[in-house]
């Protein structure tokens, strides 16, 4: 049900006005949600998770599709020597504007990159984009529950947390702080709950604040 229409819609039907759709080491399925994304008048800021050498989850966000597609080409050379194998893990679909699928990811994308987390922020960096720590008070992929603390190297300027949990506030001095829904479901996309000043309504603008000093 996860198909780039269907998030697209019920992101619409929810309200919401700026969405980050970032599937997991990849970002093939970016073009049809951009042209899906400006048919409702959504703002997608295009992105990936990736995960690094040691199981975290980054939030990679880029300034527009075509960087995010480069970016997943030059993912591949780090990610596992092994195929995907749709009877265990799923099919790993690529779709067209229209929800059709229109290709199949063999690699195997739910894997660890071999990306250190300082070398995979320097790759999302190098790439054009801004990396984030994802929900890193939230399962074994959060960064404080995998490596049990913020560490002062790399440095991140912005974290996100998940809202439904506790997190240490040390954790987040200093810097800017995003909620999202990392939904898996259609359900699970969150309402209007978490607004952005920005100084325009675009995604130069929000990776800017991403960036910036708090």
């Amino acid at each position: 049900m996860m198909t780039p229409g269907n998030i697209l819609g019920m992101a619409h039907l929810k309200g919401l006005d700026m969405v980050a759709i970032a599937d997991h080491n990849c970002a093939r399925n970016l073009p049809a949600a951009k042209i899906i994304a400006d048919a409702y008048g959504i703002l997608l800021v295009p992105a990936m998770e990736i995960t690094t050498r040691e199981e975290v989850h980054i939030l990679a966000y880029f300034p527009d599709v075509d960087t995010a597609l480069r970016a997943s080409e030059d993912l591949r050379a780090h990610l596992p020597k092994k195929k995907n194998k749709p009877s265990f893990f799923g099919h790993q679909q690529v779709m067209n504007d229209d929800d059709e699928v229109i290709d199949e990811e063999e690699a195997l994308l739910i894997g660890a990159t071999d990306l250190p987390l300082t070398d995979c922020r320097d790759f999302i960096h190098a790439h054009g984009g801004v990396a984030v720590p994802a929900h890193i008070n939230r399962g074994s992929n959060g960064l404080l529950i995998n490596l049990g603390l913020m560490p002062q190297e790399p440095f991140f300027p912005s974290v996100e947390i998940w809202p439904k949990l506790p997190c240490p506030m040390e954790a987040a001095d200093g810097k800017h702080v995003l909620h999202s829904s990392d939904a898996h479901y259609l359900e699970d996309i969150l309402e209007q709950e978490f607004s952005l000043k920005l100084s325009e309504r675009s995604v130069a603008a929000f990776l800017q604040w991403l960036t910036e000093k708090k």
